[in-house]
């Protein structure tokens, strides 16, 4: 159940770090101060969970955070181009 915590917890810290990344990049400041909780929520988990890990552990841990970049890059651009297509309001 830990392996699955650990890889959870790195999937979602490095899917908002990545976030968060983009969206200071492209000046989107209320989506980068809302991933700020996230991170730092799932920073609680690992620091929590990390130092007891065993090979399974750290090997979810390892899988998390490039499934995780690729997962926020791809949802960024989704998010995005939604943004993008939706009327502005006057």
């Amino acid at each position: 159940m830990n392996a699955l915590f650990l890889f959870a917890s790195t999937f979602l810290l490095v899917f908002a770090l990545g976030l968060q990344s983009l969206n200071v990049n492209g000046g989107h400041y209320r989506m980068a101060f809302f991933t700020s909780f996230v991170i730092g929520a799932m920073q609680m988990v690992l620091l929590k969970l990390g130092p007891d890990a065993g090979a399974l552990e750290i090997a979810a841990y390892l899988g998390g955070g490039p499934l995780g970049i690729i997962a926020s890059m791809k949802a960024h651009e989704y998010r995005i181009a939604r943004i993008k297509r939706q009327p502005t309001p006057q």
